[in-house]
């Protein structure tokens, strides 16, 4: 009887121990750990920084300022949630180093980041940056370099760890965002900081960023089935030591679009921060495989304020270097301008290197500037200062993305020729 009663002793204390550490229900039935909750008084309303973890039920959210998912906190958005964010820069959603965020999408039910204006344009709110601990290129050794988020500069991100986790984002629609506060300082649709490749993104679709669709300083993370609609600038972009593998991704200017930016590109890669590190350890060794970029961009228009068609189609620079696999690039609209370049190489701050396999529609047409320099290698006197190297070969059997992928999105895609 004695031991009886011992063990009975035991097990009570066993279970007070366990009701102190488990969640709470609140009224709005969104499981949160006791003082952790991002969730307003309302129950719709997402403000604050989360350092345990929440699980918010299915529904519809307004994102009423900037969510911080501190170290050890994690966020679960299950399976057809809409979040509708306020208007302004202050409207995002940052996953800090040691956070996590599960965006928990399904093909029939995505998860969707949208602007909460009545009447929706890109830059309307912030977006969705994740700070790993993966490694960034630096003056130090590889794996010693950190540096802070350019919206929030009180976050860094890169580190030692390659496989770092984030999170996961998985069919999951990011719209209208990118809102600037500068020039020098604006958000992507998402934002890759450091991001370690034990984060899942697939499935992810990006509408009218107001700057770049994705861009991935440094990590190694990869993503896979990525489509791009609009964005003002650079549909992939690249830059601070990026290795990893960006596979079956679509951009595209649609029918009449026009850009802001003065350099709207298809591909942006840089191998160093700004090319200010071109002797920096750990510069962008990255792989794109399965790739679609169709241009239909119509050129500058000063009275509105827009500036410029597509630049180059792939941009490879300051000591990036890209190996590009399966790629198609066409426009299917009469009235779209020539791209500047079709793959470029150069600039100021060092040239790049890529090797890639592309094929151009019938339709599609480029002012070929440069790549002739680079494939044409009988003029040495050609090797100027900040000119990189392109190899460059074509196949007809290039498909480009599948596009039967992004079905869950909706998205009508343009007949390519």
């Amino acid at each position: 009887m004695k031991r009886l009663f011992l063990s009975m002793m035991a097990m009570a204390a066993i279970t007070t121990t366990l009701t102190l550490t488990s969640c709470s229900s609140d009224d709005d039935g969104n499981d949160t750990p006791d003082g952790a909750s991002i969730l307003a008084a309302d129950g719709k309303t997402l403000m604050g920084n989360l350092t345990g973890k929440q699980t918010l039920e299915e529904g519809e959210y307004i994102l009423g300022g900037t969510v911080i998912i501190e170290n050890g906190g994690e966020l679960t958005i299950p399976a057809g949630t809409t979040i509708k964010a306020t208007k302004g820069f202050s409207s995002y959603i940052l996953v800090a180093q040691g956070g996590k965020l599960y965006a928990n999408g399904t093909s029939s039910q995505p998860v969707t980041f949208t602007s909460g204006e009545a009447t929706k344009k890109a830059g309307d709110w912030g977006g969705i940056i994740l700070n790993g601990k993966a490694p960034i290129s630096g003056a130090g050794a590889e794996g010693t370099n950190t540096a802070n988020a350019e919206i929030n500069n009180a976050y860094k991100y890169g580190g030692s760890d390659r496989a770092d986790n984030s999170g996961a984002l998985t069919y999951v629609n990011i719209l209208y965002a990118g809102a600037r506060n500068t020039a020098d300082i604006e958000h992507n649709g998402l934002t890759l900081n450091g991001v370690g490749n034990g984060t899942k993104i697939q499935n992810v679709y990006v509408l009218e960023s107001a700057d770049d669709a994705i861009e991935f300083f440094g990590g190694t993370v990869n993503v896979t089935n990525l489509l791009a609609v609009n964005p003002d600038d650079d549909m992939f972009d690249f830059t601070q030591g990026y290795k990893g593998t960006l596979s079956n991704c679509y951009g595209i200017w649609e029918d009449g679009y026009t850009s802001t930016e003065e350099d709207p590109r298809g591909v942006e890669a840089d191998g160093n921060l700004d090319g200010n590190g071109v002797d920096h350890v750990g510069q962008s060794d990255f792989i794109i495989d399965g790739m679609t970029i169709v241009n239909n961009t119509v050129g500058g228009n000063t009275t509105t304020g827009q500036k410029n068609a597509m630049d180059d189609v792939i941009k490879v620079r300051r000591g990036a270097t890209a190996t590009i696999k399966n790629t198609l690039v066409a426009s299917t609209s009469a009235d779209a301008l020539k791209a500047k370049d079709l793959v470029d190489a150069t600039d100021s701050k060092g040239g790049g290197t890529v090797t890639i396999n592309i094929t151009t529609s019938s339709s599609f047409s480029y002012t070929n500037e440069k790549v002739v320099d680079y494939v044409d290698k009988t003029n040495p006197d050609k090797n100027v200062v900040g000119q990189g190297t392109v190899t460059l070969t074509t196949s007809a059997s290039n498909a480009g993305a599948n596009t039967s992928v992004f079905a869950w999105t909706n998205y009508s895609f343009p007949t390519l020729n």
